[in-house]
């Protein structure tokens, strides 16, 4: 069985986090994490990493290094990180399983923990999440 990561990142995603980390001298990735506020509760904050906090959970996909924080992992586990470039906008984007509802706007989101029960006996199944 493949080892579990709290959150997975799309090709698109993993070639912005290198490019990110290329253009900043002394970076070494990127951290994700949650803060209260916006009109639904939480929004996702990401931070440049020069120094990795050994707290985090590290996810690597393609050299792409990202960071996660201890307190956002119940919230974001099973979460997967894309990039998009719109007419609009362009950034990171959080398909996230554990939302259960956002603001017109997109820019905060409402989080429920996982489920961790419902995760273990997943994975006592064989199934990969």
């Amino acid at each position: 069985m493949a080892r579990f990561q709290v959150l997975t990142l799309t090709d698109e995603a993993a070639a912005r986090v290198r490019n990110i980390v290329a253009a900043r001298e002394g970076a070494v990735g990127i951290r994700v994490g949650i803060k209260k506020g916006g009109c639904a509760g939480m929004e996702y904050t990401v931070d440049l990493v020069t120094a990795p906090d050994p707290k985090d959970d590290h996810v690597e996909r393609d050299g792409a290094h990202v960071y996660v924080a201890p307190e956002a992992a119940l919230f974001l586990l099973g979460t997967e990180m894309g990039f998009e470039t719109t007419k609009l906008r362009s950034g990171f984007t959080f398909n996230n399983p554990n939302q259960s509802s956002a603001c017109g706007c997109g820019e905060s989101i409402e989080l429920q923990p996982a489920d961790l029960k419902a995760l273990a006996e997943a994975r006592g199944q064989g199934v990969v999440v």
